[in-house]
């Protein structure tokens, strides 16, 4: 029978307090609201459009998806032929699913950033959805959004603490703990092992 030794990485001062220490909430409840306004103005506006949800659902979506096409092609491609294929064999025939999943999606998302509710995962997925737009050669404000979405992610444990996360985290079994952060006075503590 083997044993296998288990060694723990303690997580450094700055790391805590800028990912688990609540008084920075307000910061992360100022990033994590800008974020999700940006993802529930933007769902608005496509689920009350019929070329997005509705009789002509597919239609605006399939247009996008033509575009990043041609963003594939010629002298100096800004869409990979990887993810062209994607959008050509997986993406395109499935153009009105595609449509829904974008702008409740994008409507989801950015309730559950706005409320602080499960916020790791909105972000994860607002972050994905920004990875999307981005590998089809759409910059507009993705870039912004997709770095904050990953800070939100990184930050998950603090970014709803002003937030429905306060309350609905310890329910669903994630507990904190309310250790203090403080920087080290002197150097680094010897290695006991």
């Amino acid at each position: 029978m083997t044993t296998t030794s288990v060694r723990t990485v303690n997580e450094p001062w700055l790391s805590r307090l800028l990912f688990a220490d609540t008084r920075l909430a307000p910061l992360w409840a100022l990033i994590r609201i800008y974020v999700g306004w940006q993802w529930l103005e933007a769902g608005w506006h496509k689920v009350t459009d019929s070329a997005w949800v509705g009789s002509q659902a597919g239609t605006a979506i399939t247009g996008f998806l033509r575009g990043a096409l041609e963003r594939a092609g010629g002298e100096r491609p800004s869409v990979s032929g990887w993810y062209a294929w994607f959008i050509e064999n997986v993406a395109l025939p499935n153009a009105t699913l595609f449509s829904y999943l974008v702008a409740l999606g994008e409507v989801a998302v950015g309730l559950a950033l706005v409320l602080g509710l499960l916020t790791g995962l909105a972000a994860f997925f607002g972050g994905l959805m920004n990875a999307n737009f981005l590998l089809a050669g759409t910059l507009s404000t993705n870039p912004v959004l997709f770095i904050l979405a990953t800070w939100l992610v990184l930050g998950w444990r603090v970014a709803g603490w002003w937030g429905l996360d306060r309350w609905v985290l310890p329910r669903l079994g994630v507990f904190s703990s309310s250790l203090t952060v403080s920087r080290p006075t002197g150097g680094r503590k010897a290695d006991p092992s």
